[in-house]
C-alpha cells in the first residue's frame, strides 16, 4: 500500500471481500503504506488481476521476518489482526445517487457492499443491525442545507422539503426539525452502545448543532412555519454534543452557513496552496487514530464543502486531531469516543473536487485510485474489523 501500488481504493475492496470470506488477515500499520497481509486463498490472485491491485507472493519465513521487524520496539509500526467484515449503512435518502457523497462513491468504486437507510429505518431501530455508520451530507437542524435564498425555486430543492415534512408527519413529528433531533439523539445512542460512526462535511456540524439545540428553536419561518428564538445563541447546551462546543450559530436563515464551527467563509488560501497534515501516532501506543490515518502521504490536499474545515477554537478537548492546517488555525480530521463507540469527522465534500457545486458533474475514480483523500474513508470502513487490544499498562 506504498507508492507502488497502482490501485489502493480497489485494494481495501480486495480486504474487505477476504473478511467476508471468513479469512483472517493482518493490517500492517506503516509497514509500506498501511499494507494487507492476507493467507492465499483460492481466488485472490484472480481477483487482485481483475481490480488492478498489486499484491506480492511471500514465503512464511518473509512473513516471520516482516513481523519480526514490525515487533521491535523502536519502530513504529503495529500489527492489527482483522476478523469480521463490518456490517455498513449510509444515512441517505434513497433519492441520492453514489456520486452525490464521497463515502458512497469510494464504497462503490471499492465495491464494498453497504445498504441505505433513512429516517423512517432510524426511528424504527435498523441502526442496531450496522457496525459502521456514515452520515450523508444531511442537515440535521431541519433547515433544509439553508439552501432556500439560492435554489427554493428549483424542483428538486421543493420535493426534498416536501418528502421530508411527509416523512416527519408519517413518523408523528409536526416538525421536521424534531424529527431530525429524534434522529440524531438515536444515532447518538447508537454510538454510545458501540457503533462506529463516521460523517463528512455538513453531516458533521449539522449534527452536533441539532444535539446542543435540543430545547430551542432554532429555524426561521421559511423552514418550520414559526419565528426562531432570537435568544437561541444563550440556550445551547454544548455537554450533549460529541465532537463542538462553544460555537454560534449563524442567525441569518438565507445565510449558506451553520455555525462558527465550519472555516469556509474565513479562510484565505489559494488552491494550490491548499493541504493539510496527517498527524504521525505511535502504533504500539496508539493502533486506533494509526489506523485511521495509514496512507502512502502524510500530505493531503485541500478540497471545499458547506463545512470545509472545522476552526480549532470549537473543538472540545477530548477529541483528537488526526489531520490539521497549521497556519489556517483548521482542522480536517478529528476522532473521539463516546461510551462504547467511536466517531470520526472529516471535513469536505469529495477530496478529488476541490470546489463541488450544485450541479458539478461527478467524480469518476478510476481517475484517481491512488487518492489520499479517499483513503482516508476507507481507513473508516474498515476499522471495525479490527481485532482491538488490550490497553497497554
Amino acid at each position: 500500500m506504498d507508492k507502488d501500488q497502482p490501485n489502493h481504493l480497489k485494494a481495501y475492496g480486495v480486504a474487505y471481500s477476504a473478511l467476508q470470506k471468513g479469512i483472517v488477515m493482518e493490517w500492517l500499520l506503516n509497514y509500506r503504506g498501511g499494507s494487507f497481509l492476507i493467507p492465499d486463498y483460492e481466488g485472490l490472485t484472480q481477483e487482485c488481476m481483475l481490480k488492478g491491485v498489486t499484491i506480492e507472493l511471500i514465503p512464511d519465513a518473509m512473513r516471520f521476518q516482516i513481523l519480526e521487524e514490525i515487533a521491535r520496539p523502536d519502530i513504529n509500526m503495529d500489527v492489527i489482526k482483522m476478523e469480521k467484515a463490518p456490517r455498513i449503512a449510509v444515512y441517505a435518502p434513497d433519492t441520492k445517487q453514489p456520486w452525490d457523497d464521497a463515502v458512497m462513491l469510494a464504497l462503490e468504486y471499492a465495491e464494498i457492499p453497504y445498504d441505505l437507510i433513512y429516517d423512517t429505518d432510524v426511528i424504527e431501530g435498523r441502526l442496531k443491525d450496522y457496525d459502521w455508520l456514515h452520515l450523508h451530507h444531511e442537515d440535521f437542524t431541519g433547515q433544509y442545507g439553508k439552501f432556500y435564498k439560492t435554489f427554493n425555486h428549483m424542483a428538486w430543492y421543493q420535493k426534498e422539503v416536501a418528502d421530508n415534512q411527509t416523512t416527519a408527519l408519517k413518523n408523528g413529528f409536526e416538525k421536521v426539525s424534531r424529527m431530525k433531533l429524534y434522529v440524531a439523539l438515536s444515532i447518538k445512542g447508537y454510538v454510545g452502545n458501540g457503533g462506529f460512526l463516521f460523517s463528512m462535511c455538513s453531516g458533521a456540524d449539522s449534527f452536533d448543532i441539532a444535539l446542543s439545540a435540543q430545547d430551542v428553536d432554532i429555524c426561521a419561518s421559511m423552514y418550520d412555519g414559526d419565528p426562531a428564538d432570537p435568544d437561541m445563541n444563550n440556550k445551547l447546551d454544548f455537554s450533549q454534543t460529541l465532537a463542538f462546543q462553544n460555537f454560534k450559530l449563524i442567525e441569518d436563515p438565507l445565510e449558506y452557513e451553520f455555525s462558527t464551527i465550519d472555516a469556509t467563509q474565513s479562510r484565505r488560501i489559494a488552491q494550490n496552496q491548499d493541504y493539510f497534515t496527517l498527524f504521525d501516532f505511535s502504533a504500539k501506543w496508539d493502533p486506533v487514530p494509526t489506523m485511521l490515518c495509514q496512507n502512502h502521504t502524510r500530505i493531503i490536499k485541500g478540497f471545499m464543502g458547506q463545512t470545509t474545515s472545522f476552526i480549532k477554537d470549537y473543538i472540545k478537548p477530548s477529541a483528537l486531531i488526526m489531520g490539521e492546517n497549521k497556519s489556517l488555525n483548521e482542522t480536517r480530521y478529528i476522532h473521539g469516543e463516546f461510551g462504547k463507540g467511536t466517531w470520526t469527522f472529516y471535513g469536505g465534500h469529495d477530496p478529488e473536487d476541490y470546489s463541488h457545486l450544485v450541479g458539478d458533474e461527478h467524480t469518476d475514480l478510476s481517475l484517481h485510485p491512488n487518492s489520499p483523500g479517499y483513503r482516508l474513508i476507507l481507513n473508516n470502513v474498515l476499522f471495525p474489523a479490527a481485532k482491538k487490544k488490550k490497553q497497554k499498562t
